[in-house]
């Protein structure tokens, strides 16, 4: 039995709404495999983006070259460049057909999502990448029980009032 397998989260935690999905990552560890030893980042902020429905979203004008990993069975990554220089690390939600993604925003200690995959050295070939079986990147619970909070979505004025003031952003509350 593979030991970084042990606290992995499996496929169906992933093909759920990503309303329900995203507060369920707060607390849990994002392991990347760059260098041994193993690191595992513990996510602390996450964000919504919910179908073709929802103005912030990259599938809001349908299935594209660029979105088209959102149409896929969640619990793949969403990987694209912002500005040029940012890649954003998104995790895909649901079931297939219906556009959903979770942006991972912060680990403990890294906040910001340019932040995070400049860190964790995550580029385009990350796209597409299925978490339930990569040998390269995957999610793991935590014993801990999570508490959260939910704030309005960051940078996203171009989707008008009713989208931006959706409380779709999640950050864990740090505990003393």
């Amino acid at each position: 039995m593979n030991p970084e397998k042990n606290y992995r989260v499996n496929k169906k935690f992933f093909e759920k709404d990503a309303l329900e999905v995203a507060p369920d990552l707060l607390g849990k560890f994002l392991v990347v495999k760059r260098n041994e030893p193993l690191k595992k980042y513990k996510i602390t902020e996450v964000e919504v983006y919910r179908g073709e429905e929802d103005e912030a979203c990259h599938a809001k004008k349908g299935k594209t070259k660029r979105n088209e990993i959102m149409y896929c069975s969640g619990g793949h990554l969403y990987v694209y460049l912002i500005y040029g220089m940012y890649w954003m690390l998104n995790i895909v939600t649901g079931k297939p057909g219906h556009p959903q993604a979770v942006l991972i925003r912060s680990l403990e200690g890294l906040e910001g999502p340019g932040k995070v995959t400049k860190y964790l050295g995550i580029n385009k070939s990350y796209y597409g990448e299925n978490l339930a079986v990569s040998n390269r990147i995957w999610i793991e619970n935590n014993k801990e029980n999570a508490g959260y909070t939910t704030l309005k979505r960051i940078g996203i004025d171009y989707a008008g009032e009713y989208w931006k003031n959706k409380l779709w952003r999640y950050v864990l509350i740090k505990k003393n």
